[in-house]
């Protein structure tokens, strides 16, 4: 089978880059601008090189000698898309959208087979659909045919409901998006249950064994455990939070602690019997289905798909965001194969 080379831009720890990778690409280079998250995916991603560079800045010739002039087939990546600005029915010419720009100067400059952008789901609704029609139209002037659709991750194995904009754009035909589906979804329960309410040190051996196909798949490369440090609440929160059911959030409260956080997600535990709700970067809202705390960094890597042998390095808070803002790998990888078969 041919091989093919992908570029990752914007590529934060690398969980687009770990899906294509499982699916047969050769990941060339990671750009990012975040340092953090370019040290795990350097640690996890040993055949890649990596860049820390400001896209909006960075030359597409410096990118082309750091990969030794190689050619690439594939161009992915997740352009931040909160800096869009727009004025009527046009994106303005603003430097909050040099971001997404940069995505489309490297595919002009580079003329890959195909590219894949991700994105948050409202990117196709912003503006009355402008930014999604700016989007196509830069492309389409490339010489791509671009398609769009919103996916749920749960539909393809991974553990959790999250949902992503997915734009593919290939040169000779239109991507099939008719990815196939999963028929059983995983839920938290089978995601989670064999990683105990207390702390693992780095390294060491799993103390539960496999309950779940799920978990046979995530540990088999892997021999121990890490990044499963189990956060302490203070006493009240730990309370609070042992008052809400399994799935449950802040509306199974007495009145006195609703209105302790004044956010609607505030207070919601997993439940065990579904996938779980958009997990995100840290900001400590969402519980365990059945512990009394926040989930650890590996469990929030296991609900983000991420396989145990997947170590995420620099501080718990930056552990905790890298995970967050990346892309469900197993996800990543049903494009990544779906693509693979129609270049």
């Amino acid at each position: 089978m041919a091989r093919y080379n992908v570029l990752d831009l914007f590529c934060g720890c690398g969980g687009l880059s770990h899906g294509f990778e499982n699916a047969g690409f050769d990941v060339l280079l990671g750009i990012d601008l975040w340092k953090d998250a370019l040290v795990t995916y350097k640690y996890n991603h040993k055949n890649s090189e990596t860049l820390c560079a400001d896209l909006s800045q960075l030359e597409a010739s410096i990118v082309a000698e750091k990969i030794g002039g190689k050619k690439v087939d594939v161009i992915i990546g997740g352009p931040p898309c909160q800096g869009f600005s727009i004025a009527g029915k046009r994106i303005v010419n603003d430097d909050r959208n040099k971001l997404y720009k940069s995505f489309v100067r490297m595919v002009e400059y580079f003329k890959p087979r195909a590219f894949v952008l991700e994105n948050v789901p409202n990117i196709l609704s912003m503006g009355d659909g402008v930014i999604k029609d700016a989007i196509i139209k830069d492309f389409e002037g490339l010489g791509y045919k671009v398609v769009t659709k919103v996916l749920l991750a749960s539909d393809y194995g991974v553990p959790q409901n999250r949902r992503r904009a997915i734009f593919v754009g290939m040169l000779e035909k239109m991507f099939d998006f008719e990815i196939p589906k999963v028929e059983h979804k995983v839920t938290c329960s089978e995601a989670l249950s064999d990683l105990p309410d207390y702390t693992v040190e780095n390294g060491k051996g799993y103390p539960i064994e496999c309950k779940s196909d799920y978990q046979r798949l995530v540990r088999s490369r892997s021999k121990a455990l890490y990044n499963h440090e189990v956060t302490v609440h203070n006493e009240q929160t730990a309370h609070i939070i042992s008052l809400v059911p399994d799935g449950g959030n802040y509306k199974n409260l007495p009145k006195e602690y609703q209105e302790t956080r004044k956010v609607h997600i505030a207070w919601t535990r997993l439940n065990s019997q579904k996938p779980s709700i958009t997990i995100d970067t840290g900001h400590r809202h969402h519980f365990h289905y059945k512990y009394n705390r926040i989930p650890t960094v590996r469990e929030s890597a296991r609900i983000q798909s991420f396989p145990d042998d997947f170590v995420f390095l620099c501080s718990r808070t930056s552990q905790y965001k890298q995970v967050g803002n990346a892309v469900p790998p197993i996800m990543a990888q049903a494009i990544a194969q779906h693509l693979m078969n129609q270049l």
